[in-house]
């Protein structure tokens, strides 16, 4: 499946938040998308998921115009995490259930309930499925939204900031988590980061954006310092950390260093990294 954007343009009350911005997305990769704030990663999810109506452009699946796709069609193709949790009063398995929806007529089925199941285990939510979700961690919480999108058997999924409050732990499980179900699926991810470490440690392509455009699609082997730099403005050193690439910040352009960055690095362990 692939999912593109032609010409894509937004603006909040006159004001551009997407300038013609097109994009073509595939089954399968995990794409981050990454910038700064303001940069137009969430109003791109939501346009993706038709949450929000381009003034100009399109967005397509599979050659189709998202515009003239039902909800239920647009929710059984993708599969999408907002950045805001909400209070839900639900317990865990009937609230993964709610995404069934889209393929629910009167009542759920056999199946419906075999997919739940399935992809509670998948999320390790098993001997959570009877607990209320507003009982549950934030890292619990986290997983239970994704297993919702999960059991819509989207071909893709779209993830506003899927770590954000979670501590480095849950960051990474989660992340990992991702990664596997995606390939056990063979589904794709677009996922909006603002933690360049984990897009490089997890995506296998990286769209930037600034103001309202593409700046770069790349590799994460591709990506530069000074790429890093001119788009979040901030002097960077890229290293090579227990075989990953690591992103070490310097002072943003403009302000005074305080006490400048230790630059002693243990060589033993981490190499800078020209790329």
């Amino acid at each position: 499946m692939t999912l593109e954007t032609r010409g894509l343009h937004f603006s909040y009350n006159g004001r551009p938040v997407l300038a013609g911005l097109s994009l073509s997305l595939a089954r399968g990769e995990s794409v981050g998308i990454l910038g700064v704030n303001g940069a137009g990663k969430s109003t791109l999810l939501r346009c993706l998921n038709r949450n929000l109506k381009p003034q100009k452009g399109a967005v397509l699946v599979e050659g189709r115009n998202l515009a003239d796709l039902s909800g239920e069609e647009i929710a059984r193709l993708l599969g999408y995490v907002p950045q805001n949790r909400f209070t839900d009063p639900l317990n865990v398995f009937d609230s993964v259930l709610l995404g069934r929806k889209p393929h629910i007529k009167w009542q759920a089925s056999g199946r419906d309930l075999q997919v739940v199941a399935e992809v509670l285990a998948q999320m390790g939510l098993e001997k959570l499925a009877m607990r209320p979700v507003a009982s549950l961690s934030g890292g619990e919480a986290q997983k239970v939204v994704i297993a919702r999108a999960l059991a819509q058997e989207p071909r893709m999924l779209l993830l506003d900031e899927p770590t954000s409050n979670l501590d480095l732990r849950n960051q990474l499980e989660l992340m990992r988590l991702l990664g596997r179900v995606m390939k056990d699926k063979g589904i794709g991810a677009a996922v909006c980061l603002h933690d360049i470490n984990l897009a490089l440690r997890y995506m296998t392509r990286l769209v930037l954006l600034k103001e309202g455009g593409i700046k770069a699609i790349l590799t994460p082997e591709q990506l530069s310092p000074e790429l890093i730099s001119e788009v979040y403005g901030v002097e960077v050193i890229l290293a090579q950390v227990a075989g990953h690439r690591v992103v070490i910040p310097q002072e943003a352009r403009g302000e005074p260093a305080e006490g400048g960055l230790d630059a002693k690095l243990d060589r033993e362990t981490v190499g800078h990294d020209s790329n």
